[in-house]
């Protein structure tokens, strides 16, 4: 009832209504465009793209974070994930280049240009996986048994028609930060990834049916999947949630007639002050492999290897990844000095430390040591997938038992 309730309370305002509104249509137009087939392609030869993709590591990745519209050869096809490596290439050139790191202290102007340079090379990338994908749509196709002409013209048309999918998804996520609810970018590929939740779940509940002997321990491993899941569900909030509390004091000030300061507040410094980016940034760096080798590998290639999630290579080299992104995305977003000036100006400090350099050293310091075990923690529920396949989970439903997709769920839900 009280679920109800505050629904009934959300129709009521009329800037929140117009803002879900908005975030329903630019979703549907999303949707719809998951299933537009490109030009040229015959639907009922991509099952074999379908069983390529549903069977090979980052295949299925790269076909959840695009709902689907990998596996369908839709205009929507490569997604959103080119602009999330480009922006995660502008952010490394951020920490790197005077130059860049001139823009990000110029304000509004500055994230202009940078977010305009982000979506040059996220073209410039989409005219590198457009060619790669249709190569390997090809070669699916002609596995069928089917034929698709795919010479130098048809092929640059079909690669500008994907370009600008993905492009567009950029805007419909920007209009969603914009006029929507907010966060765009992560809300697209949070229903992309919910697309396929009843699908596989359905999967997973036929596939742990009663066999003909009347056995009914497949159902009770559905039930202690479920439990689990929703244990690692748990954690995963709390994850995200957990905060470490600095106690800031403030001096008292006089003026005129009034006294302000002389209370105790805190400081929330949370265990993972990154959210869901390092996985995202972890998971765009891990599809450069599968770009490089034009979406096909042979299984004895080291590409092939650190494309196959179920194998240790991947999860090894994914696990570290999420740990560094973690620490630079943490670097980038919570500024110790910016803290201890913000405080001093306010006439605050932190009781037992000295205000000024001593104050940054200790922040510097508590966001390390609470940084550590939350990156861990993250890279952990991150490749818990692969334990889950070890133990006889479907590929499909396995993707929720925390990894990218729950950690993405929770966060952006959030």
């Amino acid at each position: 009832m009280r679920f109800v309730q505050t629904l009934k309370n959300i129709w009521t305002i009329e800037e929140l209504r117009k803002r879900l509104l908005v975030t329903f249509l630019l979703v549907f137009i999303y949707r719809v465009g998951c299933y537009i087939v490109l030009p040229g392609i015959n639907p009922s030869d991509l099952d074999a793209l379908a069983k390529f993709t549903s069977g090979s590591g980052l295949m299925q990745l790269l076909d959840m974070f695009s709902g689907g519209a990998f596996s369908q050869a839709s205009v929507f096809a490569l997604g959103i994930m080119p602009y999330i490596t480009a922006s995660i290439v502008i952010q490394l050139l951020g920490m790197v280049l005077p130059s860049f790191q001139k823009m990000q202290r110029e304000g509004e102007s500055g994230r202009q240009k940078l977010n305009q340079y982000t979506r040059y090379l996220t073209v410039l990338i989409l005219l590198m996986q457009g060619p790669a994908y249709l190569a390997n749509l090809r070669a699916q196709v002609l596995q069928a048994g089917g034929n698709i002409e795919m010479g130098f013209w048809t092929g640059a048309y079909l690669t500008i028609i994907l370009a600008a999918g993905s492009m567009f998804i950029m805007w419909l996520g920007e209009r969603i930060t914009d006029r929507g609810v907010g966060n765009g970018i992560s809300f697209i590929i949070l229903v992309g990834i919910i697309a396929r939740l009843p699908q596989a779940l359905s999967f997973e509940f036929i596939n742990r049916m009663p066999d003909s002997s009347g056995s009914a321990g497949g159902l009770v491993m559905f039930l202690v999947e479920l439990i689990l899941l929703f244990a690692v569900t748990v954690g995963a909030v709390l994850l995200v949630q957990g905060t470490r509390k600095v106690p800031v004091q403030y001096a008292k000030r006089v003026v005129g007639n009034r006294q302000y300061g002389g209370a105790r507040q805190y400081i929330p410094l949370k265990v993972n002050a990154a959210g869901v980016m390092p996985i995202i940034f972890a998971q765009a760096i891990m599809f450069i492999p599968i770009t490089l080798s034009g979406f096909g590998q042979h299984e004895n290639s080291i590409l092939y290897k650190f494309s196959d999630i179920n194998g240790l290579a991947y999860n090894i080299v994914y696990f570290i990844l999420i740990v560094a992104f973690t620490y630079f995305y943490t670097a980038v977003t919570v500024r110790p000095a910016q803290m201890a000036e913000d405080m001093k100006r306010n006439n605050g400090f932190i009781p037992g430390v000295k205000p000024g350099k001593k104050t940054v050293e200790y922040l510097d310091s508590i966001m390390s040591r609470i940084t550590l075990p939350g990156s861990v923690f993250l890279g952990f529920v991150a490749i818990m997938p692969a334990f889950a396949r070890l133990f006889g989970v479907s590929q499909n439903f396995a993707q929720f038992f925390g990894g990218t997709s729950l950690l993405i769920l929770v966060g952006v839900v959030l």
